[in-house]
């Protein structure tokens, strides 16, 4: 049963415009999102074989048995929809120039073995050296990494907001998080400790790091490049690498730097001797059958020449690159003029809406470890998949079915066992006809294929919406407002059941290996010890802008324009913050002070009020925590929540079942206080934020300092 929620709307009319132009599609009869210019209904599904990403080779075993890697980040084309080049970014190991793939090839670790690796930006050209400017468009108006040093407020600094309305063409910031890690500071991949490639031609003025650019103790100054290292002193799990970059983390992301990186071992793991394998292995010959597989799925939109396709305007948003305005505001195909909204009087003289970023991004194919909607021969046993949502602002809900255009919700042809999510295995497996999964949340399930016909065709499907998520069921048609309402009053329209609502195909072939693994209902599962009691609780808000400066209206031809007596124009960003005394929401930047310093040891619950009309899934690094329950919040007459976030009485509702393990990211639904308990047990500074790319970017992100004193100032290279 997926959460019960009525909070589907956005903040502003504006926004409320997109959402149904997304379900209309760009011509009639279409329902497929916007996106590029190549029309997803004419890629080929199910024609290529979903790659098995191969393990990462080590280039060394170092003293005290650390493995070791030289792992860069380079451009390359690669056939990620089928007859068609793509250039993308991708991780692979510099010793081994064969390994550099989107997604990258996979990092196997041992529980208490550490694993060291030098992360490389090699974003240059092979042959001259010098940079290659992002694939696509940056937003300089955000707070970001900002290598020119031009920031808005006239000082020369790094890690600040922009004053340039133009797209970044310079040499790009990499920063390498691995999502899920209990590490030191120094190599968790802070926002601002950014590096540029070793390249020939960086412009004058530029930095080269970011403000708090770091590497281990004793660690070599090299340009281009950080040390860092993974104590891999936690249970086994399945865990992400990816950019983490302040301000781009969307744009690098959604170039292709991301991968898995698999812990094993430990006596949390007791039971991987009776799951189906093997997995893929260092050394394996080609062609070899796995049935442990992690599987990536992310979004994607592409033009007719391959090329991956990012709105470089927040027309895009508002859909107004597919409608026609007379008006001279919006020329040509539709783009905004920069600044968004003209220095008039309405606006103040300046707009605070940024003109390249959006809210967030949809595309309009699905992409399966780096091809769109592949085909995986199955024998006829269990099977173990790994599942990531990586996506910018997408939510999954996957179901197995036996026809993928069938009216929505679809009945289910296969269960999933799931035995495990973000922080490893569950204290019981859970058998399910759906996994929700917000952005970066993992599930560890077993499929079982032994019971099902040689020559059946099973469809991975996505039930979630093609537009931002408040919780709720699918239904196809659904309108709580109708007279009579048609669907359940919590219902939401599905994603297009032709294009992101099929996510790839499973067909079952004869059995030819032997299966080793308990049936999933049978199957033990290691003991989970909980955390201790709670030290502290922390009030913190959700919380989204519009625009003090931008209002508009909609005029007699549907036409937006400014109007001082109109809505503020929004969302223009959305933050964290804190819950003041008096109930009422406190929303901060990320470069005000810290608020959130919990001390060395300390077990705390954290309270995220969301005040939004979304679900955020929220990330915090460092830790594993354990999600507590829920509560409805007071809300008016449209059902938003309202402060003072007074919690209504009897509405306590505790974790869902696949959230009673340990996780590194939760739902944050609207309308309600998600409780978590959190342990802190590494000094330092760590962020914890929201994790649809798109938000973290523009503010939703916050820094957090573990100790009993504050944080040191900027590190140094």
């Amino acid at each position: 049963m997926l959460p019960n929620q009525k909070f589907t709307k956005f903040s502003s009319f504006v926004a409320a415009m997109f959402l149904l132009f997304m379900t209309l599609g760009v011509g009639d009869g279409i329902a497929f999102v916007p996106g590029g210019t190549l029309d997803p209904t004419t890629i080929t599904k199910y024609q290529r074989p979903l790659l098995v990403p191969p393990v990462m080779p080590k280039t060394d075993t170092l003293p005290g048995g650390i493995d070791y890697y030289e792992i860069a980040v380079r451009q390359f084309d690669q056939e990620v929809a089928p007859g068609l080049m793509t250039t993308v970014w991708g991780y692979g190991s510099v010793n081994h120039p064969d390994t550099f793939s989107y997604p990258a090839y996979t990092i196997e670790a041992t529980v208490n073995k550490p694993v060291r690796v030098k992360w490389i930006n090699d974003l240059k050209d092979p042959d001259t050296g010098e940079f290659l400017p992002h694939l696509l468009p940056v937003d300089q108006t955000l707070h970001w990494a900002n290598p020119p040093q031009d920031c808005i407020d006239g000082m020369m600094k790094t890690d600040c907001r922009g004053q340039s309305q133009e797209r970044y063409t310079g040499p790009v910031p990499i920063i390498t998080h691995l999502h899920g890690a209990h590490v030191q500071p120094d190599s968790d991949g802070y926002p601002e400790a950014w590096f540029l490639p070793d390249a020939a031609n960086i412009p004058d003025g530029y930095a080269t790091r970011g403000s708090r650019f770091g590497q281990i103790p004793g660690a070599s100054d090299e340009a281009g490049a950080a040390l860092f290292q993974y104590r891999n002193d936690q249970r086994a799990t399945t865990l992400w690498f990816h950019d983490h970059t302040l301000g781009m983390t969307r744009a690098n992301v959604y170039a292709g730097p991301a991968g898995f990186y698999i812990l094993r071992g430990g006596s949390s793991d007791l039971s991987c001797l009776l799951l189906p394998g093997p997995a893929p292995k260092a050394g394996d010959d080609p062609g070899k059958k796995y049935h442990e597989i992690p599987i990536i799925i992310q979004d994607r939109s592409f033009n007719e020449n391959g090329s991956l396709f990012y709105p470089d305007n927040r027309a895009f948003f508002e859909g107004l690159n597919f409608l026609t305005h007379p008006d001279p505001q919006f020329p040509g195909a539709g783009d905004l003029i920069v600044p968004f909204i003209p220095d008039t009087a309405a606006s103040g003289g300046r707009s605070d809406v940024s003109p390249i970023w959006n809210p967030e991004f949809f595309g309009n194919t699905m992409v399966v470890n780096g091809k769109t909607w592949p085909v995986l021969e199955v024998e006829k046993m269990r099977y173990r998949f790994r599942f990531l949502n990586a996506s910018d602002s997408r939510f999954l809900i996957l179901k197995m079915v036996s026809d993928p255009l069938a009216d929505r919700p679809v009945t289910s042809a296969l269960p999933f066992w799931q035995i495990g999510t973000d922080g490893g295995f569950l204290p019981s497996k859970l058998k399910q006809d759906t996994l929700l999964l917000a952005l970066a949340e993992r599930a560890d399930v077993i499929v079982d294929f032994s019971h099902t016909p040689v020559g059946t065709e099973i469809y991975l499907i996505n039930e979630a919406p093609d537009e931002p998520f408040g919780g709720g069921v699918p239904f196809t048609g659904c309108d709580p407002a109708a007279d009579p309402p048609v669907g359940p009053p919590d219902c939401f329209e599905p994603s297009d059941p032709a294009t992101t609502g099929q996510v790839m195909k499973f067909v079952v072939k004869p059995r030819q290996s032997i299966d080793l693994s308990l049936p999933p209902k049978i199957l033990p599962l290691p003991d989970l010890k909980p955390l201790g009691k709670a030290n502290k609780t922390r009030r913190l808000s959700l919380n989204e802008d519009s625009s003090s400066t931008v209002f508009v209206s909609e005029d007699v031809n549907g036409n937006i324009i400014e109007d001082l007596n109109g809505v503020a124009f929004g969302p223009t960003s959305a933050r964290l913050g804190t819950l003041g005394p008096d109930g009422f929401p406190v929303p901060k930047s990320w470069m005000d002070d810290i608020s959130e310093n919990p001390k060395l040891g300390a077990t705390e619950t954290w309270e995220l009020y969301n005040f939004t009309a979304d679900a955020h899934p929220i990330h915090v690094h460092q830790t594993m925590f354990q999600v507590v329950n829920r509560q409805d919040l007071v809300t008016d007459a449209d059902g938003m929540s309202e402060p003072p976030a007074r919690p209504v009485a009897g509405t306590v509702k505790g974790p869902e079942p696949w959230e009673m393990g340990f996780k590194d990211t939760v739902i944050s639904y609207p309308g309600q206080v998600t409780r978590i308990k959190v342990f802190f047990d590494i000094k330092g500074l760590y962020v914890w934020h929201c994790h649809i790319l798109s938000h973290e970017d523009n503010e939703m992100m916050r820094p957090f300092c573990v100790g009993n004193e504050p944080c040191l100032p900027p590190m140094q290279p």
